[in-house]
C-alpha cells in the first residue's frame, strides 16, 4: 500500500488509464474492461483493475490539478512499479478551430507552474510527453482512421481568473487548449524514468462558451477511451 492508494502490490497493472473523475474511472471499468475489481477506494479515488483484451490495464482517478495528479501518478510509478500511464481527460479550447468532442495527444505541455522545478529541479515552461505511449497512440489512431490533433497544450494551475483573454504562455506557445495536469504527470516519468501520454477530449469551447453537459462530460467520451485501451495492446 502507498499512502494514498490502499491497493496492495501486484493489484494495481503496469499499465494505468488515469482520468480526474472517480466516476469516470468507474465508467471505463464497467464499460471497457473484463473481470473486475475494484483495487482501491481511499478518499472515494476509485482504483480497478481488470483486462481489456486479455491485457491487464488499471484504471483511476487522479484528482484535479498538478499537486492531485502528481501524487497518485508519483505513487503508481514508484510504489506500484507502473511503468506507463495514459491520463484521459478533458480540456478547454482557447479557439474555435477545435470541436467539442475533438481529441488531443499531448507532444508537450507548457505551464507556469512550479510543479517540476521545485519537485525535481527541472527549469523550463515544458515538459514533454515520455516514453513509448505517444506514438502507440498516433499509430493506433492511424490504424484506426481516427482524426486526433498532435501538439502542446497548457497546463494552468488556475480554472478562474480574473483577467480574461488567452494566457500570454499558451498564446507564445501556440497552444490550442488548457488542461490542468499533463504538467505534473510528465514532469514525475521524466524523474523516474517511465513512460507517459496525454489523451484529452475537448468539453468546451472557451470563447463562445459552448460545452457539454456534466453527463456528457462522464459518459460521452467513448473514441478516446476506445483509443486509450487499444493504444495499450501495443505499449
Amino acid at each position: 500500500m502507498s499512502i494514498h492508494i490502499s491497493a496492495k502490490k501486484g493489484e494495481i497493472a503496469p499499465i494505468v488509464l488515469l482520468p480526474g473523475d472517480p466516476l469516470r474511472a468507474k465508467y471505463i471499468a464497467d464499460n471497457f474492461l473484463q473481470d473486475v475489481k475494484l483495487v482501491s477506494s481511499v478518499r472515494n479515488a476509485f482504483y480497478f483493475t481488470g483486462t481489456y483484451k486479455n491485457k491487464p490495464v488499471t484504471v483511476g482517478a487522479s484528482g484535479m490539478g498538478c499537486p492531485s495528479i502528481g501524487i497518485y501518478s508519483f505513487e503508481l510509478y514508484n510504489e506500484y512499479d507502473v511503468e506507463c500511464i495514459i491520463r484521459v481527460g478533458t480540456c478547454g479550447a482557447y479557439t474555435t478551430d477545435l470541436k467539442l468532442f475533438d481529441i488531443i495527444n499531448v507532444e508537450r505541455a507548457f505551464s507556469e507552474s512550479t510543479f517540476a522545478l521545485h519537485a525535481f529541479g527541472f527549469p523550463g515552461d515544458h515538459i514533454y510527453h515520455e516514453g513509448n505511449a505517444y506514438e502507440a497512440i498516433n499509430e493506433k489512431a492511424a490504424e484506426l482512421r481516427l482524426k486526433i490533433i498532435k501538439g502542446p497544450i497548457h497546463s494552468s494551475d488556475i480554472f478562474y481568473r480574473a483577467k480574461k483573454g488567452i494566457p500570454a504562455i499558451a498564446e507564445k506557445n501556440n497552444c490550442p487548449a488548457v488542461e490542468m495536469e499533463a504538467f505534473a504527470l510528465f514532469s514525475n516519468a521524466r524523474y523516474l524514468k517511465k513512460s507517459a501520454a496525454t489523451l484529452l477530449t475537448v468539453s468546451d469551447i472557451i470563447p463562445t462558451h459552448e460545452q457539454m453537459s456534466s453527463e456528457e462530460r462522464e459518459k460521452a467520451l467513448k473514441a478516446m477511451m476506445e483509443l486509450a485501451l487499444e493504444s495499450v495492446l501495443n505499449i
